[in-house]
């Protein structure tokens, strides 16, 4: 049969391939790839298959596998000191076919007598009874039988100490048995591979190839010295196929919180933290947020069983909180009326909002002007769907300035999602315990409007303590919806799962 060549594709046979081709031609046109390591056609297995799997891609070889399971063993005493069974067998026997189990048990190695009652029983060669009340074990007239011959484990035993022993020749049954002897014998697979030339593989490799190395790389030295100019370039086929190469990456929550981070910096903002774990009393007492809000109820905050409460420092601060909840104290409020209790400020909780991080804050830095972010974890009883999380992360902000007012900070919050590349967003009004005036902030995704977060400046019952009189613009956003907005991901679960393929394909941004 006449095959057509292709010139391209002898052309584009690499060095390898050009050596397989001929290993396999004065092999009679196949060999496994350990006869091609053995016999000095490649230094390793691996170097080979590799360039089989391309002559196999070019049509010019095949490649076989066949996988033989073999049985070894791994403990050596199992045939040098013998198996339980055998040593007791053996000593039973020695002292006339009958003996106290006690003494049967003290007369083997350590461990081993409490191992061969149980197969003697199972084997059916020896029997146990009472005599006055002692245990006997008796031989048995297989056992009898025994002591003179090799047991089929026994034997199979001995063959794994000379050599592995194939599965086909071993008995199911005794190997099954064999197994449950932990540590006593293993499992080897064997793969044999093969690697066959087909009818143009054969035409190729006696058509007169040459084996010449070839150049894929050229370097400085190359063309100072002219040798490129005699080199034997390999040539690529760019329709070759080729696996997708994936950069390393950061996860996209990351990407985010160091591009939000970087924005805040660039506006002159410094970063500020609070702890996870907080008093009542920093979370939602000091913001003014009434001892009766909802929000305080545990279907809406994790409260804490060990601590259960946080002692409030500072004596003078807790009275102008109590007095400003009571009756709105010097600034001029109403208050909530009532009667605020330490108790319940006191109660131990995960914080329900960054806003603890600027309350914190401006309790240490009072004086204007301060700019400050932050970007943290907080805790709520939100029911999981595709936007919500009882985990999730605020992007948190506050500006104390003299000339700070409500422009301000509609021009701030405008401004933030223009660098992060959105400007199709909506304020509206809203209300939050803790500012006057406040507003919501949305955006349109996936066919409907998704809050990211809500600002507003500090009411005077919230700064007053501190000894602020300059406004106080303060703003939290919702750091993974604004990560949904900008990837495209419909399900904010997606987020944190551990999909590495969503990763690698996810744009590198």
């Amino acid at each position: 049969m006449v095959i057509q060549m292709d010139k391209a594709l002898l052309d584009g046979l690499s060095h390898n391939e050009k050596r397989l081709l001929l290993a396999l031609e004065e092999r009679g046109g196949s060999a496994t790839t350990a006869d091609l390591v053995s016999g000095g056609a490649f230094s390793v297995e691996v170097e080979a298959m590799s360039a089989a799997s391309w002559l196999e891609s070019k049509g010019l070889a095949a490649i076989s596998e066949r996988s033989d399971r073999f049985y070894v063993l791994t403990d050596e005493s199992a045939v040098s000191v013998g198996l339980p069974e055998r040593v007791a067998i053996t000593i039973i026997g020695d002292n006339g076919g009958s003996m106290p189990m006690a003494d049967m048990e003290a007369a083997m190695p350590e461990g081993m007598g409490r191992i061969a009652v149980g197969w003697l029983k199972r084997k059916g060669l020896a029997d146990i009874r009472a005599e006055d009340g002692v245990k006997v074990m008796t031989l048995t007239q297989t056992g009898r039988d025994m002591l003179g011959s090799r047991m089929p484990d026994e034997e199979l035993l001995s063959r794994m100490a000379e050599a592995p022993v194939p599965e086909s020749e071993a008995d199911p049954k005794v190997i099954k048995d064999l197994k449950g002897r932990q540590g006593m014998i293993a499992e080897k697979v064997v793969t044999e591979r093969s690697i066959v030339l087909t009818d143009l593989g054969r035409e190729v490799a006696s058509s007169g190839i040459e084996l010449r190395p070839q150049v894929t790389d050229i370097t400085d030295r190359m063309i100072q010295s002219g040798e490129w100019k005699e080199a034997d370039f390999r040539p690529y086929d760019i329709q070759t196929f080729a696996p997708t190469v994936y950069p390393a990456k950061k996860h996209m929550l990351s990407r985010l919180g160091a591009q939000v981070r970087r924005l805040f910096t660039d506006m002159g903002f410094t970063e500020m933290k609070s702890e996870y774990v907080q008093p009542a009393f920093w979370n939602l007492d000091v913001l003014y947020t009434p001892q009766d809000h909802p929000a305080r109820d545990l279907q809406d905050t994790f409260y804490l069983e060990h601590p259960s409460s946080i002692h409030i420092d500072g004596e003078r601060l807790v009275s102008m909180v109590k007095a400003i909840h009571e009756d709105g104290g010097d600034t001029g409020s109403t208050g909530w009326g009532g009667t605020w209790s330490r108790e319940k400020a006191e109660m131990a909780l995960l914080r329900t909002h960054s806003t603890v991080s600027s309350i914190r804050y401006i309790a240490e830095h009072p004086d204007a002007p301060r700019k400050a972010f932050s970007i943290s974890r907080i805790f709520r009883k939100e029911s999981i769907d595709s936007t919500h999380l009882p985990e999730f992360t605020q992007i948190e902000g506050i500006v104390i300035d003299e000339d700070a007012d409500f422009d301000m900070l509609i021009s701030m919050i405008r401004e933030f999602y223009a660098r992060m590349g959105f400007d199709q967003i909506r304020i509206r009004p809203a209300y939050f315990p803790y500012t006057e005036p406040s507003l919501e902030l949305e955006v349109f995704f996936n066919g409907k409007w998704m809050e990211l977060g809500g600002a507003g400046i500090f009411r005077p019952e919230v700064v007053a303590p501190f000894g602020v009189d300059a406004p106080v613009l303060a703003w939290g956003f919702g750091f993974e919806r604004l990560a949904m907005l900008k990837w495209g991901i419909t399900d904010i679960r997606d987020l944190y799962i551990s999909d590495i393929d969503h990763l690698r394909s996810n744009p590198c941004l």
